[in-house]
């Protein structure tokens, strides 16, 4: 299966004494199996390390291999280190007792499905349905039946990491005046820039060919209650007003394609770092030593043309793949 936290985020094993682990926050409701816990001990071959949370120490994937360590008379275990937050460490138990080992009932994924949408609400219902191992339909149910209900939300992250609009009718609107002010455009191009699929853009396209609505009969007024103007043009005049860009990088964080492998936390932290308010940087430039002026000027200009140089590339790169 594909994970959701990539096992790269994984330290390599290493042994650690068992009285220094915990147990706890297991997506089993029931707890731990005994039966599967003997049956771990009288297997002959090694078993696999154990997924261990290392901020909290406690086990993430593994509790049954830990107990039967223990009944087997063992002080020390093979532990891999998960270094994300707990929120995170939930996901990976989850999607390692889907994966392998004694599944979780049906009840451990309801309950666990609750729980994803409550800290990662922006994560798609494909998204959240792969992680538990349950249709997407039923983790739409489950989140229509949450105060995360997703009421006013405008997208939601896919498994694919790509953020798509939930109100596909202002997607299909805004790919429509993309089309007819540029029909050369590709489905792609137009795709990313109206936040729905490649199929939808053609399915707009073919439409504008017959002179028909962008958006389906059934799928007017799908919108209603998110407040905002829903009429032809309001999807790009709304995609033209940029928002401030802290809220971007907050956007940024949720978006798992970048925060859950570390090239891609280390742009947001050096992002994150650049966002100084005006205020700071007033403060900060006051604080500058004379004798120094010229150089940190000088290193700010070479920070500037670095970060012009990383734009300039990053649009190139996107303008190759459209």
């Amino acid at each position: 299966m594909r994970f959701a936290l990539g096992h790269d985020d994984l330290h390599p094993t290493e042994e650690v004494e068992i009285g220094f682990l915990s147990v706890g926050g297991s997506p089993r409701i029931a707890g731990e199996n005994l039966e599967h816990v003997e049956m771990l001990v009288a297997a002959s071959e090694p078993l696999p390390p154990i997924v261990v949370h290392r901020p909290t120490m406690r086990v993430i994937d593994g509790v049954h291999r830990l107990r039967a360590a223990v009944l087997a008379g063992r002080t020390t275990i093979a532990v891999r280190f998960f270094d994300g937050t707990e929120e995170d460490a939930f996901i990976l138990a989850v999607e390692s007792n889907i994966a392998h080992g004694l599944p979780l009932s049906a009840a451990d994924r309801r309950r666990a499905a609750e729980r994803i949408i409550a800290t990662h609400g922006r994560w798609s219902d494909r998204m959240i349905a792969s992680v538990v191992g349950m249709a997407a339909k039923t983790v739409a149910e489950i989140r229509r039946g949450t105060d995360a209900g997703g009421a006013g939300e405008l997208a939601r992250i896919g498994r694919d990491g790509r953020v798509r609009s939930i109100d596909v009718s202002a997607g299909r609107r805004l790919a429509h005046e993309m089309i007819i002010g540029d029909p050369s455009l590709s489905l792609r191009k137009v795709a990313r820039a109206a936040g729905i699929s490649a199929e939808t853009v053609r399915d707009v396209k073919n439409r504008v060919l017959r002179g028909e609505d962008p958006v389906p009969r059934k799928q007017q007024g799908k919108a209603e209650g998110w407040g905002g103007d829903r009429t032809p043009g309001s999807a790009a005049v709304q995609c033209a007003v940029k928002p401030p860009p802290a809220a971007v990088v907050a956007r940024l964080r949720d978006d798992p394609a970048l925060r859950l492998n570390e090239n891609g936390r280390d742009l947001l932290r050096l992002l994150n770092i650049h966002l100084v308010r005006s205020e700071d940087w007033n403060r900060i430039i006051d604080s500058v030593p004379p004798h120094s002026t010229e150089t940190i000027a000088e290193l700010a200009r070479y920070c500037a043309e670095k970060w012009s140089e990383i734009a300039s590339r990053i649009e190139r790169r996107g303008s190759k793949s459209a």
